[in-house]
């Protein structure tokens, strides 16, 4: 059967088609179908043009078959005549610019391709991609830290370690985060009570009725000693040590800072020294442990300059004296204590101390090893059944509601929450060791009040905003602080020193980076390198009283000037 060429119709009388077009057979025939007319601006495209180039180098393999049958391209099509002499562009907008920039620029300015592919050009542009892969990963490695709220203070030449390392002393170990975060270890028994010192005062409960409408000025007590003992000057653990009641000696403080070591991000130090078969966890005195930190966690970096009352550390006092005086404030100063078996261990004869209760609790670690703490409580509250809650009391401090992103005095009435989780955010390593502390010591309770300035840069006086309360437990749980891990740490920071040599060692968080190190010092290192000196008078809180004396007599003085202006006008007017 040979191939049908079809119909061609004849038009004798001129040029083109007939008018009326013959159907060919295997269309049917005669049928009338109408002839559909054609237009200039139609396009008719190749069947398949073996020819052209592929659209770009990214597309010649992927396309490089198909595109001969592409009968969309413009540079394809037949032009059916000349154009009318009257057509014109409707639409006049320039076409859009290609971004000079972006990740096709360069391929996009490139001219177009020959037919056949450059296996070498193809290989230079699979490197490109992956230079500019590596770019983009160092970048987004440089905006974010891995370690969970790090800041980018580590690449800051102005982070120095808390304590200056010496030459002469030796790097024992070196542990990172990560191992701290693995660790886990259950305490099973319950910590034994092997004594309890001092005295505590009632809580005063119409503190939980304070809002911001209805504020609190902060006071001061200038009167009452504060007292920070470290481990080895307790004559309470001496005592207890001398009678073999444990292996590890330390303080809720001390410990605390251990099991929140992987939220740390400030440097820190603890002293610890072996003598025979115990261990000793102290401080130094003046060491980073007395103050508390203040936006520690914070994206934001805070002010170096010490002048500065936004600075670290003026903030640090700051935080450190509002604390004070706010676990003061809270009780029924006049009202009834309760006190402990013995009195309080570090108070002289008739010096006015601030009501601590200081509970001496023993854990077993395991069968050789157990560990006691000095734990302390601030404040007791009468339970509804008739017993009593033991409570911690700490304090959060707004500065700049600017810098945090959060004004208290308009968010703690609607959405306490907020402002829960921004501290959270800002203050992740203080507020986990004041839980843990609370669980050292067997509170109840743990009372959290947050007190603003008076006004911003005012960091003289200070406002009891409110007061909330929460169950130690609860809180870590809602923190994700988890004891089995805080334990853990505990456990292998003991297991590594029972390994030393009798001596003394230094614990040291890295300034710069999610680490620490163990160092061993000669015996006689820090006891005569620091000398107690008072504050600076910058840093001094000024009492409310002397600040209202100030401004009468500020008063005064204006009044006596105007009264002599007016004596001197009125002679003049006589002389006159």
């Amino acid at each position: 059967m040979g191939f049908d060429m079809g119909v061609v119709p004849s038009n004798p009388d001129g040029w083109g088609p007939p008018d009326v077009a013959a159907i060919p057979q295997s269309l049917g025939g005669g049928a009338s179908i109408p002839f559909a007319p054609f237009s200039r601006s139609d396009r008719l495209g190749r069947i398949a043009d073996w020819t052209r180039n592929p659209a770009g180098p990214g597309a010649f393999a992927a396309a490089s078959r198909d595109s001969v049958f592409d009968f969309t391209s413009a540079d394809d099509s037949f032009v059916a005549g000349a154009e009318d002499s009257s057509f014109r562009l409707v639409d006049a907008k320039p076409p859009p610019r290609q971004p000079r920039f972006g990740p096709k620029w360069r391929f996009n300015q490139r001219p177009q391709l020959p037919q056949r592919q450059d296996e070498e050009v193809e290989a230079r542009r699979r490197l490109a991609e992956k230079e500019r892969a590596r770019r983009d990963r160092h970048f987004q490695n440089n905006r974010s830290h891995h370690h969970p709220g790090f800041r980018g203070n580590q690449s800051s030449s102005s982070a120095k370690p808390s304590v200056d390392i010496q030459p002469d002393w030796t790097m024992r170990e070196q542990i990172p985060f990560a191992n701290f975060t693995k660790l886990s270890f259950s305490v099973t028994d319950q910590p034994e009570d092997l004594l309890s010192c001092g005295a505590v005062e009632f809580y005063d409960r119409a503190y939980d009725r304070v809002n911001p409408k209805a504020a609190r000025r902060l006071e001061r007590f200038k009167n009452r000693n504060f007292f920070k003992v470290t481990t080895t000057d307790d004559p309470v653990i001496r005592r207890l040590a001398e009678e073999d009641k444990a292996t590890v000696f330390a303080t809720d403080a001390i410990l605390a800072a251990l099991m929140c070591t992987p939220r740390s991000i400030q440097s820190w130090d603890i002293v610890v020294q072996r003598v025979g078969n115990k261990l000793f966890f102290d401080k130094r005195d003046g060491s980073q442990l007395d103050l508390l930190t203040v936006n520690e966690t914070a994206q934001e970096q805070l002010p170096e300059n010490k002048d500065d009352i936004n600075s670290a550390h003026s903030l640090a006092v700051e935080a450190t004296y509002i604390n004070q005086n706010f676990s003061q404030q809270v009780l029924h100063r006049e009202g009834e204590k309760v006190t402990f078996d013995e009195p309080n261990p570090f108070a002289s004869e008739g010096e006015e101390a601030a009501p601590v209760g200081y509970r001496y609790r023993r854990w077993k670690l395991d069968d050789e090893i157990s560990l006691v703490a000095r734990c302390e409580v601030h404040a007791v509250n009468a339970d509804p059944s008739g017993g009593r809650q033991f409570l911690t009391l700490n304090a959060l401090n707004e500065f700049d509601p600017k810098i945090t992103g959060v004004d208290w005095r308009q968010k703690l009435e609607t959405q306490r929450g907020a402002v829960l989780a921004t501290e959270l955010k800002n203050n992740a390593n203080k507020l986990a060791r004041w839980t843990a502390q609370a669980l050292l010591s067997g509170a109840d309770m743990m009372k959290l009040g947050y007190v603003s300035r008076v006004h911003s840069r005012d960091h003289y006086n200070h406002s009891i905003l409110t007061v909330m309360g929460y169950k130690p437990r609860d809180f870590a749980a809602q923190i994700n602080l988890n004891t089995a891990n805080m334990w853990g740490i505990v456990k292998s920071i003991v297991d590594i020193c029972m390994k030393f040599e009798e001596g003394k060692y230094v614990f040291v968080k890295d300034p710069a980076k999610p680490q620490v190190r163990i160092y061993e010092v000669p015996s006689d290192a820090f006891e005569n390198d620091y000398v107690e000196e008072p504050l600076p008078e910058e840093e001094q809180v000024r009492p409310l009283a002397d600040v209202d004396a100030t401004a009468q007599e500020m008063d005064a003085a204006a009044e006596a000037e105007a009264n002599g202006a007016s004596a001197a006008n009125g002679a003049e007017a006589t002389a006159a």
